[in-house]
């Protein structure tokens, strides 16, 4: 999943941004808000990580823009703006969550995690598919009960897949989900990690569309 952290404090920018890949996220990270309106017009993200107290354009105008372009990405504000009247107005400006500065990293991954299932469609926390199953909270992959490794771009190449079974995505919207900005890309990265997962958790999982991309089926 490809995440865009708009943060201008340096130091809290890293520190996320380094915690959110370790958790297998794939992350840009933009310092202002006329950045961050330029990064969702040109890419799309599975989540927004949406400081308000921005240069240049204030966090409110850049989710006020989403939403107007009816965007729907889901977008989390972490912010040190506490006051009440603050959250509602982001959250009835199109926010999907809120949460105040300083919070608990691992609070902010499970409101992270929930709200991808909920873009997904998904209300179970883990997604479990033809005897596999993922577990988002715990970074853990078995087959019928037994446990199997997964490499980090193994697994982001699947959970996508697997949270929405019969939705093809292309190779290029995969590659956008494992890769961020300098990230090399080479040119049979998404064939190779699909074939991982192929020969891990068995060659029917993710169906090839000729010409199309790939999907998981529905049961």
């Amino acid at each position: 999943m490809r995440l865009l952290l708009v943060e201008d404090d340096t130091m809290i920018a890293e520190s996320l941004r380094d915690q959110l890949r370790a958790e297998h996220y794939a992350v840009d990270w933009v310092g202002d808000g006329e950045a961050a309106q330029a990064a969702l017009l040109v890419h799309h993200y599975d989540l927004v990580l949406l400081d308000l107290g921005l240069p240049k354009r204030d966090g409110m105008a850049v989710l006020e823009g989403l939403r107007r372009r009816k965007d729907r990405t889901p977008v989390l504000v972490a912010t040190a703006r506490d006051a009440v009247s603050q959250r509602v107005a982001a959250l009835d400006a199109g926010a999907d969550d809120y949460l105040i500065k300083p919070f608990d990293i691992d609070e902010l991954l499970a409101r992270i995690r929930a709200l991808l299932r909920r873009a997904a469609g998904q209300g179970e926390p883990v997604y479990e598919h033809a005897g596999a199953r993922l577990d988002p909270k715990t970074r853990e992959a078995s087959l019928n009960g037994r446990t199997v490794e997964l490499s980090a771009r193994e697994w982001a190449v699947l959970e996508p897949l697997l949270a929405r079974p019969g939705q093809v995505l292309s190779r290029a919207q995969l590659e956008e989900k494992l890769y961020g900005w300098g990230e090399e890309v080479a040119s049979n990265a998404i064939e190779v990690h699909i074939h991982g997962v192929r020969r891990k958790l068995g060659a029917d999982l993710i169906r090839n569309i000729r010409g199309v991309g790939y999907m998981v089926p529905r049961e």
